[in-house]
């Protein structure tokens, strides 16, 4: 005969699994449990949000989840093979009877969480050319305004402030106030940068703050901001923290100063220096034109000596002088030759006046003419034959009778 308690009890699998996992979720050792392990078999979905993953050691292995609500507040990126300090809950996952530890919070082990995020973020963008030095803007030479973008009560912008009015102070300065550390820090950082840019309010803009932690400073480890800055028209000077100190807005910016106070002096030129170049180069500028003016005197000199040599006036005179002798030989010349041209006329007009017919008639004789010819024998005319007789004083007709 058989009892009803010595009967085995028949369950589902459904119901072995419900109870294990009260078990489980009952077990306060296992509601709040710290596990380090090695992140291997990840899944990251990225629509969902959830992180699927299996830690393990060298002796053992479990199954892992973070659900989304969780993941969205971590600061670095799990990756395969990465070390990690878990903090969650053991329970079982009923639908396939595996147990698992679900994840509500993990950092790296042995080096910090936003220490990993910054390497992580930084892989990323200089993966992409955003610190590519090809895109990097020049400072400019001599700015009319600079835009400062930190905190108005701290040390920074007094610094700033300071070495601006020493170096150059005719540059205006406009200060963008923002918070430089807490949540809501890295929205400011990225609308004053924008803000900037929008309105085209400064030639250069300075963005920084003071010394800090890494928690302090993370606001310029912002990826937001670091596309502002890389797509900013206006050149942007990076002054975070100490010289030691780097942020993800010093490798976006187009130049990175260690400090706030060295981010003003690489803003503006320096008066005392510029005054001291301009006076330098004012002497060697005179020193040139001296110079110049000295050789330019000698080579007048020479030419003037040139030219008084070959002076038109000069010359004139040269050549009126030699004109004049010319034309006192000519005149000379001439004087002789109407001398003897004179005396040579005066001969021959004596043997002409000699020869003269007129001079002839004069003395009573005439010129019988017969037909245009001189009638020189009578042996030239016959009776009737019309003679022209020429006398001293004019010309008569005759008639030859015998």
């Amino acid at each position: 005969m058989t009892t009803d308690f010595l009967k085995p009890r028949i369950i589902s699998v459904s119901q072995l699994n419900y109870y294990v996992k009260s078990l489980l979720d009952s077990d306060a050792h296992l509601s709040c449990v710290f596990v380090t392990g090695e992140i291997s078999n990840l899944t990251d979905h990225y629509r969902s949000g959830h992180i699927y993953f299996s830690l393990k050691d060298n002796n053992g292995i479990i199954k892992a989840v973070m659900f989304a609500g969780n993941a969205r507040n971590l600061k670095f990126k799990p990756q395969e093979g990465m070390k990690i300090i878990a903090r969650g809950r053991v329970s079982l996952y009923e639908a396939t009877g595996n147990y698992q530890f679900y994840v509500e919070d993990m950092q790296p082990d042995g080096i910090g969480e936003l220490t990993i995020a910054f390497e992580q973020l930084k892989k990323k963008l200089s993966e992409k050319g955003i610190f590519d030095q090809s895109h990097k803007k020049p400072i400019p030479k001599f700015p009319q305004t600079v835009g400062v973008i930190t905190s108005p009560t701290g040390a920074a912008i007094q610094d700033i402030k300071n070495i601006l009015h020493r170096r150059f102070p005719s540059a205006d300065i406009v200060l963008y106030p923002v918070l430089v550390q807490g949540e809501s820090a890295a929205g400011q950082l990225v609308n004053a940068v924008n803000t900037f840019n929008e309105y085209d309010c400064a030639d250069v803009i300075i963005i920084g703050r003071g010394g800090g932690s890494i928690e302090d400073l993370w606001a310029f480890n912002s990826e937001e901001l670091a596309y502002a800055i890389y797509v900013s028209n206006i050149p942007v000077i990076s002054a975070v923290g100490h010289e030691t100190d780097f942020t993800i807005c010093d490798f976006v910016s187009d130049l990175r100063a260690p400090t706030p106070s060295a981010a003003a002096e690489l803003a503006v030129p320096d008066k005392e220096e510029l005054l001291a170049y301009y006076n330098s180069q004012k002497q060697y500028l005179t020193s040139i034109m001296d110079n110049k003016i000295t050789k330019e005197n000698r080579i007048l000199a020479e030419y003037k000596l040139v030219l008084n040599e070959k002076s038109p006036e000069k010359l004139l005179l040269k050549y009126s002088e030699k004109l004049s002798d010319t034309q006192n030989r000519l005149e000379k010349i001439m004087n002789d030759r109407l001398s003897a041209g004179f005396e040579k006329v005066h001969k021959t007009g004596g043997k002409l006046e000699a020869l003269n017919p007129i001079a002839v008639l004069q003395r009573g004789y005439s010129v019988a003419e017969k037909d245009g010819k001189i009638v020189t024998s009578v042996k030239d005319v016959n009776t009737d034959d019309i003679l022209n007789i020429t006398l001293k004083d004019g010309t008569i007709k005759t008639k030859v009778q015998e």
